[in-house]
């Protein structure tokens, strides 16, 4: 081959050489840049979740109706727990009860 030939084969070389190069460091920094991409999109949608978990409570509690089952519940839970808590007092009395009459049943 002559001289000139020999030039433009070794201009090309290099050249498709550098692109090779620039191109895999650019599909791994693509690559890189997906995986961030995807946390961030993760963590979007976490917040996104949490906001509209807040925007219901939120709603829940500037309505009337929200108001009104929040303190129906919180009520229901009072009396549940009074009534718990009288059941169990007098199931004490009775077991008490039952215990000083096996007593006085005994002497």
């Amino acid at each position: 081959m002559e001289a000139p030939a020999w030039i433009l084969v070794i201009f090309l070389s290099v050249a498709l050489f550098i692109f090779l190069v620039v191109g895999i460091i650019l599909v791994i920094a693509l690559i890189r840049l997906t995986k961030e991409a995807k946390k961030i999109m993760i963590q979007g949608q976490g917040i996104a979740e949490t906001a509209g978990d807040i925007a219901d409570n939120v709603r829940d509690f500037t309505t009337v109706g929200g108001l009104v089952r929040y303190f129906v519940d919180s009520y229901t839970e009072g009396s549940a727990r009074r009534k718990h808590k009288k059941s169990s007092t007098s199931a004490d009395e009775k077991k008490a009860k039952k215990e000083s009459e096996e007593e006085e049943e005994d002497e």
